[in-house]
């Protein structure tokens, strides 16, 4: 009798030793080629860095200095740019040029606004692939005056600042909106015979990719 429970306890040992020895293989193949990570690269991070290039269209309104004109217009151009990234916080510069049909008739006076650009700097704060951001930094571009058959066109620097928000919906994809408030300085007009500058406000939506 004590010879047979001994050969059962036995079984069930070596039962028990080959059950063990399979569940661990299986979870040494589970485990196998998995990537590690770390808590400074979480696993499925969304990265705001690196260069970028992209478009955006948008629309421009805004008012002439010493002149009753308020030119105002579609406006389309191209953007790029870098990002330096440090855990949550983004860190770049951009640079875009716009073409616009901004502009308005007011009795004799034509003003327009034919195209303008910027160089900014940017600062955000990402919640993974949604980065909230501020902008400011350079703006150019041109006046044109006309009345009566004349024409007098200036280019003026000035500054500008904004706000925006950008989504990435693919790993090299991003979709911003963005505000900004451009301010380009006065200049004296032969033919208006005053100082004439245009300020204006700039909502666009565009596209990025990235790098």
């Amino acid at each position: 009798m004590s010879r047979i429970v001994l050969r059962a306890l036995a079984m069930i040992a070596v039962s028990w030793a080959v059950s063990g020895w399979t569940v661990s293989a299986r979870a040494a193949d589970m485990n196998y080629g998995r990537a590690p990570y770390t808590v400074n690269q979480p696993l499925n991070a969304y990265s705001w860095a690196g260069p970028y290039l992209g478009g955006n269209l948008g629309y421009a309104w805004g008012s002439v200095d010493n002149n009753p004109t308020k030119p105002s217009g579609f406006a389309g151009g191209v953007q790029a740019g870098y990002n330096f990234q440090r855990g949550p916080w983004v860190f770049g510069i951009e640079g875009d040029i716009q073409g616009t049909g901004a502009e308005e008739t007011f009795a004799p006076w034509k003003f327009s606004n034919p195209w303008f650009g910027t160089l900014r700097g940017r600062a955000g704060y990402a919640l993974n692939n949604v980065l909230f951001y501020g902008t400011g930094g350079l703006a150019f571009g041109e006046l044109r005056a006309t009345t009566f058959g004349l024409s007098e066109s200036h280019t003026n620097a000035g500054w500008t600042l904004g706000v925006g928000a950008e989504m990435g919906f693919a790993p090299n994809w991003s979709a911003k909106v963005e505000y900004l408030y451009v301010d380009l300085n006065n200049s004296n007009f032969v033919i208006t015979g005053a100082s004439n500058g245009y300020r204006f406000g700039l909502v666009r939506a565009g596209v990025n990719y990235r790098f």
